[in-house]
């Protein structure tokens, strides 16, 4: 597993780019809100230390994971220069978890694609719920930080 014993929250901010007036959208599912809403609170920390103002991260929940994609595009018509997609995806007993990490995968992609402006995926697709409680801000810290970071430095690379 690439985080077994490793916390994603650690990054050097002085290897990221200033983020200041830079223009995020963030994407959040509110399906497993207490995970998305955990990684949220990492994506807009990451963001505000990093020199993005608060006023330039605009949120927009949306029901599920699917919906991500759909909401990335609503995102877009605001011209942020970077849109953050968070959701959480936790193994069931059904195939049903195969066909919407592979649906939002590909979704997510095919905005990177067709959008001028990069689209983040920070989706959680964890085996059990103590997984994704690791990643969104437990013991392996939280994947929304490295959405954001990765964010930073996507709109940079986008200028």
């Amino acid at each position: 597993m690439a985080t077994k014993n490793t916390n994603l929250s650690h990054f050097n901010k002085e290897e990221v780019p200033n983020a200041k007036g830079l223009r995020f959208g963030i994407v959040v599912s509110e399906w497993n809100k207490n995970i998305t809403n955990g990684l949220y609170q990492g994506a807009y920390d990451a963001l505000v230390e990093c020199g993005a103002d608060s006023v330039d991260i605009t949120r927009i929940d949306v029901p599920g994971s699917y919906e991500l994609v759909f909401g990335a595009k609503i995102a877009a018509k605001a011209s942020p220069d970077a849109i953050i997609c968070l959701g959480s995806v936790i193994q069931g007993e059904t195939k049903h978890f195969d066909f919407i990490c592979n649906a939002v995968t590909m979704g997510i992609k095919d905005l990177n694609i067709s959008l001028d402006i990069p689209v983040i995926f920070g989706v959680l697709t964890d085996n059990t719920m103590e997984q994704a409680e690791n990643r969104s801000g437990g013991k392996h810290g939280n994947k929304g930080i490295e959405a954001a970071i990765t964010a930073i430095k996507m709109a940079i690379l986008n200028r």
